[in-house]
């Protein structure tokens, strides 16, 4: 397990384990739904790409089958939902709530990201959440910068307020809290961030 700061380390086994406990009967209906809707597997495991480049095992619930989304599937992601058991990742070690986004080996190739430039990346756990994921970040070049942001100026402080945009995602949708983050007077959170 990568060596982390206690106090990140913490959160991190705090509100995975809250978020597992508040989240599960939600997560038994998403289950069920997947099942009924389009049979098993419930879970999507793909490798990914975490702290020092080592491989792990991202797990997410199922939202496509044969290339394309099912119907609970375009409700688990439009919500952000068939994010949730990836706190059993936090709870493991492998990602932390909040981080770059956990990229697959062919992402990292196909973006270049490759280089001794680019290690600061690796340098940290990868998140559920982080900036350039609440930012919607439209390249990987933005995507790239946001993390690099976070990665220098991360603290709980700015942990917490993206945990809690991520929430606010989860409960009124992606589209609907983008709109009111990126609303003129709003854009400063954004900058602050």
């Amino acid at each position: 397990m990568p060596s982390i700061p206690l106090r990140k380390r913490l959160f991190d086994l705090a509100g995975s384990a809250a978020g597992l406990l508040v989240f599960s009967p939600l997560m038994a209906v998403a289950a069920a739904a997947i099942v009924l809707d389009d049979g098993w597997p419930v879970l999507f495991r793909q490798e990914r790409v975490g702290w020092k480049r080592r491989a792990f095992t991202i797990l997410k619930f199922r939202s496509m089958r044969d290339g394309q989304i099912t119907r609970v599937g375009r409700i688990l992601r439009a919500t952000g939902l068939d994010e949730l058991p990836q706190f059993i990742n936090v709870l493991r070690g492998e990602m932390s709530a909040v981080g770059p986004r956990p990229l697959t080996e062919s992402d990292v190739i196909r973006l270049g990201w490759t280089a001794p430039r680019h290690d600061f990346r690796w340098r940290v756990l990868p998140g559920l959440t982080g900036l350039a994921q609440v930012t919607e970040a439209g390249s990987g070049r933005q995507s790239l910068c946001l993390d690099r942001r976070y990665v220098s100026r991360q603290n709980l402080a700015l942990d917490a307020r993206l945990v809690a945009i991520s929430f606010a995602i989860n409960a009124l949708g992606k589209h609907r809290v983008r709109q009111l983050l990126v609303r003129p007077r709003r854009r400063d959170v954004l900058v602050r961030l």
